[in-house]
This record gives structure tokens, C-alpha cells and sequence, in this order.
């Protein structure tokens, strides 16, 4: 894995004081956790950004005792297991010398279910050397170093290498034009994730990325010489960029990739066209991945709400979650539209995909929601069928 376009996010789970704190503050180089031989110091899931070379950016997360105990303790081992299912790796820390306990056999059934690979690594090894597996003392940082080429060993083996968000659909000098429109509801001084993704995997095969708003579009396309090998819009615009552009010129937009990307393309298409079974009454589920203040004319509560009326004219009913909460009662839904997921871990995703799969409810994004409704979905995925 020569580069990683996602954060990896890596959740530490164990026993109350089995050093999971104290292990990350070492890998992290700095105190990111509250670190006491009281039992249940760790409340809340903590989180922490570090580079692990060769990997790249990752997220660590310290999490509270998995045998937590009481109304309040039951409630943090929720909140932990909650967690589990948003990692791409876990680390389980024991401590060596002992034998597995059944909190650690149960999370490790867990972790087994959900598919995420799990290390198992042993701390306070400064308090007994006589065992056998990956030894480490957060305490005195005996092979912390080793660990962290171990885990980054790991990740290589047991991650797929997804690092093609568009790339493979370009060869050296393409040029592909990027519509990104820069309106109330964008981030200040960044463009979002899935454009970060867009620029950096066209780069890095020596392609050629032009950033244009709508507005420029027109006149960006008149001063190229030949036409683009592709054009990646903005879902929000792709009415718009669709009527200013020749047919010949392959479009598709960042959601779709983004689909495609984490992993559920099919599926999205195909709840897309579920779109038109919807009735009087059907109940939608809209969610987005991460929380933002919203804008009055926000593309989750108000755009895609009043295409999808306007586009059946039936009286459709919505519901909506964000950030980490998802709903449990997904057999109540005719329909779940998710956000392109870009703030998500995979796992979290595709449980999310899972649980609709499980209760035979339609599930797509918003971009090719937005593409189906405006008769642009067969042209956009046309790159890839």
C-alpha cells in the first residue's frame, strides 16, 4: 500500500485498566488519554489523529472497559460496542501472563461478526516476560516501536487496497474537469473530502485535474483543445453541468465514485430505482454521516425531500439521523437515502447497508438520487458497466 486516501480508524477495546490508555498516549507520543489505576477512568471514546508510516493518517480510538459494571457501565459498553462496528481494525489489549476472559472472548465474537481483523496484543509485559504473542509495557515502552510496524503490517494484510477513487479510469495526461461549486453550505477554506479524494488519485497517475465552479464551466471546456476524458461534478449541480456539456463527454459526479468507493454501488443503483414505487404515505429514511449546521436550503432536510415529492407527487414521509446514529427500526422505511459516507469508516457504512439488505429495504445516496430524478443515472455509470 504505497498511499492510503482514507483515515484508517483503528479502536482500542479491552478490560477497565488493561492499559488501553496508556498503550495509545505511547503510540501517539503524547498524553491523548486520561491514564489512572482506578478502573473505569475512560468514560467516553476518545480519539486521536496520528501518521503511522507507511500507512498514513489514522485515527486511534480508546474506548471504555468492555466489563464495565452498573446502569452507567452498562450504557458505556453500549456506547463502546456501538463504536466497534465504525473501526477498520481493532486491537484487543490483555495482559500477558493471564488467560482470556469472557468479556474478551465475547468482543472478540464481536469483532469476528462484523468482520473487522482484530491484533491481540499483550501489555505489562514489564510485570511478566514468560508469555507468548505480541508483548508490549505502555509503562516503560518496551516494544511500542515494534508495534507500530506490526500493526501498520497488519492493516497492509488485512485492509483491502481501496486506494482507486477514480485512477483506474485514467491513463497519464487525461484531463478531467471537476465542478465544485463553492456555496453557503460548502466548508470554509477546504473543499470536501470526496473532491480531496478526487484531486490527489488523479495526481497521483500524472492526470491533469481542473477545479472550476459552474459558473466557468462553459468557458474552461471552450479553451481546452480536446475534450476531457471525464468531467466529476457536484451531485447538487448535475442538472446544470449535464444541459452545458456534450453528450460525448463521459460524466459522472463524486457520489457515485464515492459509492463505488466504499463499496456499495449496485446496491445504491438499485434503491435508486425503487424510487418509483414509492406511494402515498411511503416512509424514507434520510441519513447523514457527519453533523453540520444546517443551511436553509440543506440537500438533506430540503432539496432531496422536495425532488423526491415533486418527482412521484405522492405525500412521502421522512425521518432523519446524522453523525453515528442510525436507526434500529430500518423494517419501518420504504426507502434509506444515505449521505456519500465520506465521513465513515467502510464498516460503518456497509453495517448500515446490512441492516437495510436484512430487512429487504432499498438503499442509495444522494447523488444518484439526484441522478435518477433527473433522467442523468444511465450516463453516469456508464464508465463502469
Amino acid at each position: 500500500m504505497s498511499h492510503n486516501l482514507k483515515k484508517i480508524t483503528i479502536g482500542f477495546f479491552g478490560l477497565r485498566n488493561s492499559g488501553k490508555s496508556s498503550l495509545i498516549n505511547a503510540i501517539a507520543n503524547q498524553e491523548v488519554s486520561v491514564v489512572s489505576d482506578v478502573l473505569g477512568t475512560t468514560t467516553d471514546n476518545v480519539r486521536k489523529s496520528m501518521e503511522l508510516q507507511p500507512i498514513g493518517p489514522v485515527t486511534l480510538i480508546d474506548t471504555p472497559g468492555i466489563d464495565d459494571v452498573g446502569e452507567l457501565g452498562k450504557k458505556r459498553v453500549e456506547q463502546t460496542k456501538k463504536v466497534l462496528r465504525s473501526c477498520d481494525i481493532a486491537v484487543l489489549v490483555t495482559e500477558s501472563g493471564r488467560k482470556l476472559k469472557a468479556e474478551e472472548y465475547n468482543i472478540k465474537n464481536e469483532l469476528m461478526l462484523n468482520n473487522i481483523p482484530c491484533l491481540e496484543i499483550k501489555n505489562k509485559a514489564d510485570l511478566n516476560k514468560n508469555d507468548e504473542g505480541i508483548l508490549v509495557s505502555a509503562k516503560t515502552k518496551e516494544g511500542i516501536e515494534e508495534l507500530k510496524v506490526t500493526l501498520a503490517k497488519f492493516i497492509e494484510r488485512n485492509l483491502k487496497n481501496a486506494d482507486k477513487f477514480v485512477s483506474d479510469l485514467l491513463n497519464e495526461n487525461d484531463v478531467v474537469v471537476l465542478v465544485t461549486p463553492i456555496d453557503a453550505g460548502a466548508p470554509k477554506d477546504r473543499l470536501i473530502f470526496p473532491q480531496q479524494l478526487a484531486i490527489k488519485d488523479i495526481l497521483d497517475v500524472h492526470a491533469i485535474p481542473i477545479v472550476v465552479q459552474l459558473e466557468e464551466l462553459e468557458n474552461v471546456l471552450n479553451l481546452l483543445k480536446e475534450k476531457p476524458k471525464l468531467i466529476i461534478t457536484d451531485s447538487q449541480v448535475f442538472k446544470e453541468v449535464e444541459r452545458k456539456i456534450s453528450k460525448c463527454i463521459p460524466l459522472t459526479s463524486f457520489s457515485i465514485l464515492m459509492a463505488r468507493y466504499k463499496g456499495f454501488l449496485d446496491d445504491a443503483i438499485e434503491g435508486a430505482y425503487s424510487i418509483s414505487s414509492l406511494e402515498n404515505n411511503s416512509k424514507i429514511l434520510i441519513c447523514e454521516g457527519c453533523t453540520h449546521h444546517r443551511q436553509c436550503d440543506d440537500i438533506g432536510t430540503v432539496k432531496i425531500p422536495n425532488l423526491l415529492k415533486k418527482y412521484t407527487g405522492k405525500n412521502l414521509l421522512f425521518d432523519w439521523t446524522s453523525g453515528g446514529d442510525f436507526s434500529n427500526n430500518i423494517n419501518d422505511y420504504d426507502l434509506v437515502i444515505h449521505c456519500g459516507g465520506c465521513m465513515l469508516s467502510d464498516n460503518e457504512l456497509l453495517y448500515r447497508l446490512k441492516k437495510a439488505r436484512e430487512a429487504k429495504v432499498p438503499f442509495t445516496n444522494y447523488g444518484i438520487t439526484i441522478a435518477y430524478i433527473n433522467n442523468i443515472l444511465e450516463r453516469s455509470i456508464k464508465l463502469f458497466t
